[in-house]
């Protein structure tokens, strides 16, 4: 299952590399995470979706992945490479949108062509530029203290305590094995 809980479209497309499964193991799942990350509104043709597309996204994945472990300090190897490639899809220019009259008469977004692969890939990799480079929002990234769950996330909280990747599913898992704990030391 795809999960959008990290706070920056960067990071849901390295979580979709750091769970138990791979996430991206298909050009459908790629489609369905473009659609659910909003890269491509609702209802759109994703015509030259195809393997090197996939390819191109795992790419990304990886280099934002090396970038954000430096910056946490649990690895700085390849860094310098990744931030090379990252620095090059940012450079690409992202799809163009529009507004157009949707079937009940509201305004919708739509995109002014068909997406290209570099285009999308230039929003994901723009949005790590913006990340990695504001200071703020850099000292708010945090990976997840759930078991086995190796989860990026920015903390949006007010005291900057948030210790889970999302409350719902690693803060539910150690509630409840605390609780567990609880009970079996009675």
């Amino acid at each position: 299952m795809v999960r959008f809980d990290s706070g920056r479209i960067c990071l849901d497309l390295v979580a979709t590399g750091a769970q138990e499964s791979e996430q991206l193991c298909g050009v459908a799942e790629l489609g369905r995470w473009l659609l659910g990350a909003g890269l491509v509104p609702g209802g759109t043709r994703l015509a030259g979706l195809d393997a090197d597309w996939l390819a191109r996204f795992v790419e990304l994945r990886y280099c934002i992945a090396q970038l954000v472990n430096a910056e946490l300090g649990t690895s700085v190897e390849g860094a310098s490479t990744a931030l090379d490639r990252v620095n090059v899809l940012a450079a690409a220019p992202p799809p163009g949108v529009r507004a157009i009259r949707g079937a009940d008469g509201g305004l919708v977004r739509t995109l002014s062509r068909a997406p290209e692969c570099g285009a999308l890939l230039a929003v994901v990799a723009r949005d790590a530029v913006d990340l990695l480079t504001d200071p703020e929002a850099r000292a708010r990234l945090r990976q997840c203290e759930g078991d086995n769950c190796r989860l990026l996330y920015l903390d949006t909280s007010r005291g900057r305590r948030r210790r889970w990747c999302s409350s719902e599913v690693c803060g539910n898992r150690e509630r409840v094995a605390r609780h567990r704990r609880r009970v079996a030391a009675l």
